[in-house]
């Protein structure tokens, strides 16, 4: 399947800190937006605007950055979608932490954007070598469960239930509608009540 998320790799961007919350990635202001469109402007909006521009999201060092790094329980608090939304409409494509916040890890499975994780020592030492080098290339591999910069290799975890979702592309229900669409077409041509909706239209 298209769908299928077997390895990310580009430049990582770190963000330190430990229970960062889902209001701190897009606050709630934020939420009134009709569409996800235009919210990767304002992901990290107030902690952004506390660091006067030294924030790692303004930094041009680690502008078209792919992989973000954090620490642990990153996306507790409210359930919002908004932010993982936020965050991939920025261009974050995958997430190593040390621990992530149960319902923001579902949605981003959701989104297919896998979130795999890694001891403490390990997470900082990737965020370091990314600060010390920003244009590192950095590879989250799901088929070995590693995550590999420069020389260096790190074992990551992963669900497997969840590992394998992403490595079948079944994380996608839409695109298993869309491949599926004759077999859905041929079901609905047998079920009662669409027929009986066409007549009424």
């Amino acid at each position: 399947m298209v769908s299928e998320v077997k390895a990310v790799s580009g430049r990582g961007i770190p963000v330190v800190g430990n229970d960062i919350d889902t209001d701190r990635i897009i606050p709630a202001r934020f939420l009134r937006c009709v569409t996800f469109d235009g919210l990767g402007a304002e992901v990290f909006a107030d902690d952004r605007k506390q660091a006067n521009g030294q924030h790692p999201f303004d930094l041009p060092r680690y502008q078209g950055a792919t992989i973000l790094v954090v620490n642990n329980n990153f996306g507790c608090g409210s359930s919002r979608e908004h932010a993982p939304q936020a965050i991939s409409k920025w261009g974050i494509r995958a997430i190593v932490g040390e621990s992530f916040a149960e319902i923001f890890f579902g949605n981003c499975v959701a989104m297919g954007i896998p979130c795999v994780t890694a001891t403490p020592d390990a997470v900082k030492q990737l965020q370091e070598a990314i600060a010390a080098t920003p244009d590192l290339s950095v590879t989250i591999n799901l088929e070995t469960l590693t995550v590999e910069y420069g020389t260096t290799s790190i074992p990551v975890t992963l669900g497997e239930g969840v590992r394998q979702m992403m490595l079948s592309g079944t994380w996608d229900a839409c695109g298993q509608l869309v491949a599926q669409a004759e077999q859905v077409k041929a079901t609905a041509s047998h079920l009662p009540y669409v027929a009986w909706s066409k007549l009424a239209s």
